[in-house]
């Protein structure tokens, strides 16, 4: 399907991101129960996550490597690091972590979206907002408490995923012996190290992520007069979100992945300001602090648009396959 058939389609199948599902006739109430759409919510995020971040895992995986090291930090070292690896592993191991990964960010992505609808109804029903697009605060603040809530939940899968980006593959051979030798080694406390950093970082790239694209998708149906974007607008509105809410958190995203893998890299990061004050100390601010910022607005932009798109479209197609089985009947 072209994309104006596909923006078609979805002017005619769903609602904006922002706006509350219509209440359906007590006719049609078994075809669209509350359970089913937060099953739907789970189900689009999860795949939204997944696809997103296998998108990007090789630079990804580059970014944190140089995140956790004092080596400098430009275009040219990052192509240099992926092509030595290239040689060295093979083509498949430029997505070394990415099961890891997968393990952590399908229920993350999942809960995180689903929680964000449910924030939505919940501070609509309290400002009452129900059926329109929140205002600007409770907006931002559904955001930030769906990051929170997904965050909170399955941050220790962040640890090991980290873990497995800088490691050699003899070091730990799958995510189970991840758990057991952190555990054993470290003890289980360290599965949450770089814990306050990740919520402190979570609260304002969650808000401003949903909040710039739920907003852009509000401009434009007022602007053009299409309550429904074309896939391509979704990406575009995504990838905006996704430059501008990295972007305000990713210091704190250095200090996290450096308390993360303290335990394999030779530091001893024991607090957020120790942490920043180390990194500035030895690589500065800019270099520091803000090392792989760069490749973050080439991958971040990509991976946000892809998932936000990915949500949206799977949302549309779950509610149409939904109606067509009702409809059915």
């Amino acid at each position: 399907m072209d994309q104006v058939g596909m923006g078609n389609a979805e002017h005619q199948g769903a609602l904006t991101k922002g706006e509350a599902l219509p209440r359906p006739a007590s006719s049609q109430s078994e075809g669209f129960k509350p359970g089913r759409s937060v099953l739907n919510s789970l189900l689009s995020g999860a795949l939204a996550g997944a696809v997103a971040k296998t998108a990007v895992a090789p630079l990804d995986r580059t970014k944190i490597i140089f995140q956790v090291s004092s080596n400098r930090f430009s275009a040219k070292e990052a192509y240099r690091l992926i092509y030595r690896t290239y040689l060295k592993d093979g083509f498949f191991s430029l997505w070394r972590g990415n099961s890891a990964t997968m393990v952590r960010v399908i229920p993350y992505a999942a809960i995180q979206f689903c929680a964000h609808e449910q924030y939505k109804r919940i501070l609509g029903q309290y400002y009452g907002f129900q059926g329109k697009a929140l205002p600007p605060v409770p907006r931002l603040l559904a955001g930030s408490l769906a990051g929170t809530t997904a965050a909170m939940i399955t941050y220790p899968l962040d640890m090991v995923r980290a873990r497995m980006a800088v490691t050699p593959k003899e070091m730990y051979s799958n995510i189970l012996h991840v758990f057991v030798r952190i555990s054993r080694d470290e003890g289980l406390k360290t599965l949450y190290r770089g814990f306050t950093p990740t919520i402190l970082g979570v609260v304002p790239y969650a808000g401003l992520s949903f909040f710039t694209y739920e907003t852009l998708k509000k401009l434009h149906a007022e602007h053009t007069g299409r309550s429904q974007p074309f896939s391509y607008e979704r990406l575009a509105f995504g990838a905006c979100a996704g430059l501008i809410g990295q972007s305000a958190s990713y210091p704190l995203d250095v200090v996290r992945r450096r308390m993360q893998t303290a335990g394999v890299t030779g530091h001893t990061y024991s607090s957020i300001s120790g942490t920043m004050r180390e990194i500035v100390r030895e690589e500065g601010v800019i270099r520091g602090l803000y090392k792989g910022l760069s490749m973050n607005w080439v991958k971040g932009p990509i991976a946000v648009g892809i998932s936000f798109m990915t949500f949206d479209l799977m949302q549309i197609l779950l509610r149409k396959l939904q109606q067509l089985r009702y409809n059915a009947r």
